[in-house]
Parts: C-alpha cells; sequence; structure tokens
C-alpha cells in the first residue's frame, strides 16, 4: 500500500497517522481542547511542529514554556504561530481558549532545541494564476528559513482558490536519484465553506489514475505516485501539508515529462521548487 485517504472522523485526540503504512516517516495529529484542559505527548523517534489551527495555548517542551500560541479564529484567519519539538522531547499542549492543534511529525532521532516561529517567520510563495486555473498559496511554516534547526520535517499550508489545481504539473518525489528526492507527504483538507469538496488523484508511473473526493477533515497520506488536487469552483481549499525526506530535507520534484512543458506556462514553479530546498 503506497496511499490511503483517511475519511473525516472523531480521532478523540489520538493519532490519526503514526508511523505507519502508507507513510513511515509521518506522524499526524489533530487534538481538540476545550479551554483549561491539556494534551501531552512524547514521541521517540519523531520531531515535531506544533500548529494551532484554531485558538490560543500554552506549549511546553521540556523544561522551555512558550506562552499564549495561537490566537487565530480558524485556518481562513490569519498565519499560523507554531513551535517545534525535538525527539523524545516532553511536550505538554494547554487550552488557553478552546483550541485544535496539528501536531505535525517527522522521523528523526537527533537531539534537536525547541523554539517558535511566529507568524512574521512564516514564508509564503504564490503559485499559479487563475487563468490557468492553478493559484494556490504555499505559507511554509517549517521550510528553508528553519533549515539549520529541523531534521528531515517539512511543514506547510496551502491555499488553493476556488476552482483551481494544486500539486500541479503532476510531479512525484519517491525516488532518491538526479533530479528527485524520497519523500513521504500528508495531506489534511479544510474547505471554504466546510461544505466544499475536491479532488485528488494518485497514480505511479505508467498506471491510470485513481480518483478520491476530499472534504472537510479528509486526510490522504501517500509515500510513491504523482498525486495532483483539485477544488470545485465555489470553494476554496486549505491543505495542511507534512513532508519527511528519507535521506535529506531538501524536497526536489520530478514534474511527469509529458507535463514538463505546462512549467512554463504556470508563474511561480521555480519559487515554489526554491522554498522547499
Amino acid at each position: 500500500m503506497s496511499s490511503q485517504m483517511i475519511r473525516a472522523h472523531d480521532n478523540a485526540n489520538k493519532p490519526i497517522v503514526e508511523g505507519d503504512e502508507p507513510a513511515k516517516l509521518i506522524h499526524f495529529n489533530l487534538v481538540k481542547l476545550a479551554a483549561g484542559k491539556s494534551h501531552t505527548y512524547r514521541l521517540s523517534g519523531f520531531e515535531t511542529a506544533v500548529v494551532p489551527l484554531s485558538g490560543r495555548c500554552d506549549i511546553k517542551i521540556d523544561a522551555t514554556k512558550f506562552e499564549a500560541v495561537g490566537g487565530r479564529a480558524g485556518v481562513w484567519d490569519g498565519l499560523a504561530d507554531s513551535v517545534y519539538a525535538g525527539p523524545d522531547a516532553a511536550v505538554t499542549v494547554t487550552a488557553l481558549d478552546d483550541c485544535e492543534v496539528a501536531v505535525a511529525g517527522g522521523r528523526w532521532d537527533k537531539p534537536m532545541e525547541p523554539f517558535r516561529v511566529l507568524p512574521e517567520d512564516v514564508d509564503m510563495v504564490d503559485v499559479g494564476s487563475n487563468e490557468t486555473k492553478s493559484r494556490r498559496r504555499i505559507f511554509h511554516i517549517l521550510g528553508n528559513k528553519q533549515a539549520d534547526r529541523v531534521g528531515r520535517l517539512l511543514v506547510s499550508e496551502l491555499y488553493a482558490d476556488e476552482g483551481c489545481w494544486s500539486g500541479y504539473p503532476p510531479h512525484k518525489h519517491d525516488t532518491d536519484q538526479p533530479g528527485e528526492t524520497a519523500h513521504e507527504e500528508l495531506y489534511h483538507w479544510r474547505f471554504d465553506p466546510p461544505t466544499g469538496f475536491g479532488t485528488q488523484l494518485w497514480y505511479e508511473e505508467g498506471q491510470e489514475p485513481h480518483a478520491h473526493v476530499t472534504r472537510h477533515g479528509d486526510t490522504f497520506a501517500f509515500s510513491t505516485g504523482y498525486h495532483p488536487t483539485s477544488t470545485s469552483p465555489g470553494h476554496a481549499s486549505y491543505i495542511f501539508t507534512i513532508l519527511v525526506g528519507r535521506t535529506q530535507r531538501s524536497l526536489v520534484q520530478n514534474f511527469e515529462e509529458r507535463h514538463r512543458p505546462l512549467m512554463a506556462k504556470i508563474p511561480g514553479i521555480d519559487a515554489m521548487r526554491a522554498k522547499f530546498r
């Protein structure tokens, strides 16, 4: 199994993906807390980013406390305020308001120092255009600005305009070879309005695509293959994205050969690629 669609459900603060097939390098949890409640975790062999999607929380990582992290009403209301924790760190999230927090993890086994990624530290790249039905903005929480402070974990939030494609032109990153790196990936969707929907295509070289309808709260994890997505007209989409490299952090995407001419027609492709380095 190289890919899996996980439908929206109440995960009761338990991991949705926890380092098993098809994405053995990735950990992903959604934690919902009422004001005053706490959630604690300690992950051996995983570095993590703690990203409030809504509300504020105090986050303690071992002996270091980060106060009033977050503050968005939801993912459509501003840039993320986040905290990074190294592997085997004792992490406690205490809600100051009712809050929802994403925990994004990648396999890593070296000690790392915790730090905060303030909204002004988030690095944005604008890709595509509405004319080419490909406009999306990618906000890197853990991107190349944090390259020297993390292991192999990349975390970003992607916002696609209504009726537009992302992950396009189709590309893959499943093999360490010239012009490509091996990275596993996870997408978690939200739509505006929440009744929205989209499409996730996934296919291996030479195969016919598998098509999944994506809805608010769905998650897709994969370790191989091409993986373009789209959102329907009238519905903007948000994708919380986790990438973890098998042998290196810097991501090199291999665009499907028959669609490479599109790279020159879609603005910002080169800038997008540079932000993942």
